[in-house]
């Protein structure tokens, strides 16, 4: 038919679906709906472990790409970019004075202070097994985190000797690594070192006079014969050197363990060296002591009382019980307690000399300051007047209070403060000293009566802090008093002060025989540095420390000298000025009962300054901080001068930002 057509071969002829067609695509449409349900699953089963894996890889290989680009990049690359943001950086005082052409002259002795030395462990029990000369203090302190409660017991002392436990012997590490860095990339003298290398000083013209800073001064020898090797050690440089006498630098209670060696050196045998008499005068051209505790700490009150300081009880503010059981599953406070009060050395920086020093209820020397950031060079003129902020308005801060029990008990007049005298209280043990034999304190012999006699006792001032620790610690204080006093001594001449406790006090004993020598009191002012505290009672609980700072105890006033239950005043954080300056701006200045043969003293301060940049300038080398400030280039420039051959004179006599002149003349002591 002419409507029927034939169909083109290119036309396709639509056909049914078969059933097996249609089994197939239904099979197919299931398997994609399986594959779809699997993927969901899958993405549902992505967990937080497996986005945690990711993140720390990518934080590992991120850290890992840096770390090859900081170790590519041309050493001069930092210092480039701090110049383009800061300008020129200084010299280091190293090269700079290089530069000027000094070289090396005098021998140097480095003394450590407390802490920044490192310990090794000799012999151990069976937890430290494979820690044979490795380090418990200083490092990385990677034992601290494994085992705890191992590292407690072997940095611990005897409780009855002072000395090694049985089984255990830890010792100082030696050679200028021994506190050139305290951990990693946290220097101590290592920038000193660095820039006296620069002007031509070597090892054999450096010495670090490591000891093991948690024993007494004298056990140090009796265990050790530090003081012996420090002797025989300036002997040899001074005689390798052209007979030339040697720098001294102690840093911190290194400060108070040379002047025990200078008494020690020239004491007949056996308490003493043997150097006799005019040793000093003849090894030693200068002590420059750097952060000395010449007359004790504050900050080492808080620490035996109650094992902390202001750092510390901020922190237990800011996370409450954060410290009773922290990450170590132990009560770290206790434990901390327990270990510290074994180390003698702590005991050495109480502070000495008492009311007359360190003020009474009603009076202090350094009433009437006020922080302020306006500071400027002073003389030692107590006529001065400036803008250090001391006499800027009246204060009423009563700092001869050292401890009080409650803010209100800090600022009330004296004769409204009702006390109870608690030497003479009855004393009973705790319940729970049963239970605590392992964090065992002397709290725990006091009973309730005891704790509870402390605190209505209300105020205590520096010459009631001594019978305080002896009534809190007697033990730990028995065995003190044989080898430190803290009083000021009526006649220097008297036979008994040739005994070795009195020797790291200077208000009781007199410096060597050396007109020619030079002694230097270089210390950080600009700090707020904890000076008296606010105390309450902790509530009891297990095995737990009666006493706390008071960290509500705080002021309104801009200008506030109490923050966090604790008083403050001008110094570098630990040492006060008064601690620091009082000997060689009053005490020691010109011929004293305390310096017969008149000494010349010099009064450096250094005005705190921060960092601009945290970032590319690190701790500061304008820093008055009192570990920082080692790596202060105006300290640092002092030393090398000194050690090159220049006099105090030579380096312009004293330089004072504080009121430490007008304190000292406040005090009323006999010279």
């Amino acid at each position: 038919m002419s409507f029927l057509r034939r169909r083109k071969p290119s036309e396709k002829q639509h056909v049914a679906p078969s059933s097996e067609q249609k089994l197939e695509e239904e099979e197919k449409e299931h398997h994609s709906r399986k594959n779809e349900a699997k993927n969901k699953e899958a993405k549902k089963k992505w967990s937080c472990v497996d986005n945690c894996c990711w993140f720390v890889g990518f934080i590992c290989s991120l850290w890992w790409i840096l770390t090859f680009l900081y170790n590519a990049m041309p050493a001069s690359f930092p210092q480039y970019v701090t110049e383009a943001i800061t300008g020129p950086l200084p010299d280091p005082p190293g090269v700079k004075l290089q530069k000027e052409g000094l070289k090396a002259k005098h021998p140097v002795v480095f003394v450590p202070g407390i802490v920044t030395g490192g310990l090794e462990l000799w012999e151990g029990h069976q937890c430290a097994e494979g820690l044979f000369r490795k380090r418990l203090w200083g490092g990385t302190f990677g034992e601290v985190y494994k085992r705890p409660l191992c590292w407690v017991e072997h940095m611990s002392l005897d409780n009855e000797t002072g000395l090694d436990p049985a089984g255990i012997r830890v010792r100082p590490v030696h050679g200028l690594v021994a506190a050139d860095y305290f951990v990693p990339g946290y220097f101590v003298w290592a920038v000193l070192i660095a820039n006296l290398a620069r002007i031509g000083y070597e090892e054999k013209t450096m010495y670090m006079a490591a000891y093991d800073w948690r024993l007494s001064f004298q056990n140090n020898e009796v265990r050790d014969q530090t003081l012996s090797r420090i002797k025989s050690n300036i002997e040899l440089m001074v005689a390798t050197n052209g007979g030339k006498k040697a720098v001294v630098i102690p840093h911190s209670m290194g400060v108070i363990y040379f002047l025990h060696f200078m008494k020690w050196v020239e004491a007949p045998a056996p308490m003493g060296g043997g150097g006799g008499p005019d040793w000093c005068a003849k090894h030693i051209k200068a002590v420059m002591n750097i952060g000395g505790p010449f007359l004790g700490v504050p900050k080492a009150v808080a620490g035996l009382f109650s094992a902390e300081a202001r750092d510390i009880a901020m922190a237990k503010a800011i996370a409450p019980g954060a410290l009773d059981k922290d990450i170590f599953h132990i009560q770290t406070l206790q434990y901390l307690m327990k270990m510290t009060r074994t180390w003698d050395s702590t005991m050495s920086m109480i502070p000495k000399g008492g009311d007359t020093i360190w003020g009474s209820l009603d009076w202090s020397p350094e009433e009437g300051y006020i922080p302020s950031k306006k500071r400027k060079q002073r003389s030692n003129s107590t006529e001065v007047s400036g803008d250090s902020g001391t006499e800027s308005k009246s204060r009423n801060v009563k700092y001869g209070r050292m401890i009080s029990f409650g803010k209100d008990v800090a600022e009330a007049p004296s004769s409204e403060i009702k006390r109870i005298d608690f030497r003479d209280a009855i004393k009973g043990k705790n319940v729970a000293n049963n239970t605590c034999r392992d964090v065992w304190t002397e709290y725990h012999d006091m009973g309730f009566g005891g704790i509870k006699a402390v605190a209505e006792y209300k105020a205590y001032t520096a010459g009631e802090i001594v019978d305080l620790l002896h009534f809190v610690a007697p033990k730990m204080m028995a065995r003190g008093d044989k080898h430190f006093s803290y009083g000021i001594a009526d006649d220097l001449d008297d036979p008994k002060y040739n005994h070795y406790k009195y020797w790291s006090n200077p208000l009781e004993t007199k410096l060597p025989n050396a007109p020619e020598m030079e002694i230097y009191s270089m210390y950080g002012v600009g700090i707020p540095t904890e000076r008296a505290y606010v105390y309450r009672e902790t509530p009891s609980s297990d095995c737990y420390i009666p006493f706390e700072i008071d960290t509500s105890a705080d002021e309104d006033d801009e200008d506030k000298c109490l923050k966090n239950g604790v008083y403050t005043v001008d110094g570098d954080e630990t040492v006060p000025a008064l601690s620091a300056g009082f000997m060689c701006a009053k005490a020691w200045r010109g011929k004293t009962r305390f310096n017969p043969s008149g000494i010349k003293t010099f009064v450096r301060e250094y005005d705190h300054a921060p960092p601009s940049n945290l970032l590319l300038e690190g701790r500061g080398t304008q820093s008055g901080a009192h570990v920082d400030i080692m790596g202060n280039f105006a300290l640092m420039e002092d030393i090398i001068r000194v050690a090159a051959g220049a006099t105090g004179e030579d380096l312009g006599g004293d330089r004072v930002y504080s009121d430490i002149f007008k304190w000292s003349e406040k005090i009323n002591l006999k010279l």
